[in-house]
């Protein structure tokens, strides 16, 4: 049987390498790779060092310290959620704006063209 420690550090060191050939094919970009790399450290240490789990979780008062992994989870994918909405608002933003100088542009090209 393979020890926990070991399959978190493989899957630690997967997560990682997934995000370098993600990186190098431009299918991911850099700024969006810094919480990937995170979240493969993350795995890594709370993997290699289990008890810093139950450390944290008794410094901060939780009755059943592994559930703090899962609700920290949930609270990082909460955040990452609402910042890619924000920029996904941004995006839109910035297309509407472009359609509506490109149509501007159209328009008056298309004066121009009659005169």
């Amino acid at each position: 049987m393979i020890p926990s420690r070991l399959t978190s550090a493989i899957l630690g060191l997967a997560i990682a390498s997934t995000i370098l050939w993600l990186i190098a094919r431009d299918r991911l970009h850099t700024r969006h790779a810094a919480w990937w790399f995170s979240v493969a450290l993350a795995v890594v240490v709370l993997g290699v060092f289990p008890s810093l789990i139950d450390w944290l979780g008794s410094l901060l008062g939780v009755a059943y310290p592994p559930i703090l992994t899962l609700v920290v989870a949930m609270g990082v994918l909460l955040v990452k959620l609402l910042l890619l909405d924000i920029e996904h608002s941004r995006q839109e933003r910035t297309l509407r704006r472009l359609i509506q100088r490109l149509a501007i542009l159209e328009a008056e090209l298309e004066d121009k063209q009659k005169r």
